[in-house]
C-alpha cells in the first residue's frame, strides 16, 4: 500500500487521502494551537502561498499528543488558524503521530530518517516530513527547524516538478 492509498479525514470530516496531491512536492507537519512553535504557522502558510503554483503544498495534521497542546475540536482548530494566522493549507483531522494509536500515515512517515540518520518517533509538534511528487518521504527536518530554513527550502526546491 502507498501512502497515496491511506484514508484519512480531512478537518472537516471529508473523506480523503494524500492521492488528492500526487505529483505536488508536500511538507508534512504535526501542528498544535498552544505551543511555543505554533508561530510556524505563518511560516508555512508562506509557504504554501509562495510555491502552491509550482506544484507544492503543506498539509497540517493536528495532534494532541505533546503537552496537550491541541486540546481543540475540529472547529476550534479550523477558526484559530483561520482568524489568527490565515492558514490556507489543507488541514486534516486530528490524530496521534507515535504510540499505539498511530496514524497509518506517520506509521510511514515516521520510518524517514533526519540528517543525523535518526528515524523513529516524533519528537514534538511542528516536526516535517518532505515528500517528493512520488509520494515517498525524502527528508525529514525536526521542530525547531523554521519554514525558512535554507536546507528546508532547498529541499523543497530539489522536490518541485519540473
Amino acid at each position: 500500500m502507498s501512502i497515496y492509498d491511506i484514508p484519512l479525514n480531512t478537518l472537516d470530516g471529508k473523506p480523503a487521502t494524500l492521492a488528492d496531491y500526487s505529483g505536488k512536492a508536500l511538507l508534512v507537519v504535526n501542528v498544535a494551537s498552544r505551543c511555543g512553535l505554533t508561530p510556524q504557522y505563518d511560516g508555512l502558510e508562506k509557504l504554501h502561498e509562495q510555491l502552491s503554483g509550482k506544484g507544492f503544498a503543506v498539509l497540517g495534521f493536528p495532534c494532541n499528543q505533546f503537552g496537550g497542546q491541541e486540546p481543540g475540536t475540529a472547529d476550534e482548530i479550523a477558526e484559530f488558524c483561520s482568524t489568527t494566522y490565515g492558514v490556507t493549507f489543507p488541514m486534516f483531522a486530528k490524530i496521534d503521530v507515535n504510540g499505539p494509536d498511530r496514524h497509518p500515515v506517520y506509521e510511514e512517515l515516521t520510518r524517514t530518517p533526519d540528517a543525523d540518520g535518526e528515524a523513529g518517533d516524533v519528537q514534538w509538534n511542528f516536526e516535517k516530513f518532505l515528500l517528493g511528487t512520488d509520494g515517498k518521504p525524502v527528508a525529514r527536518f525536526r521542530p525547531q527547524t523554521t519554514p525558512d530554513d535554507p536546507q528546508l527550502l532547498a529541499a523543497i526546491e530539489a522536490q518541485l516538478p519540473s
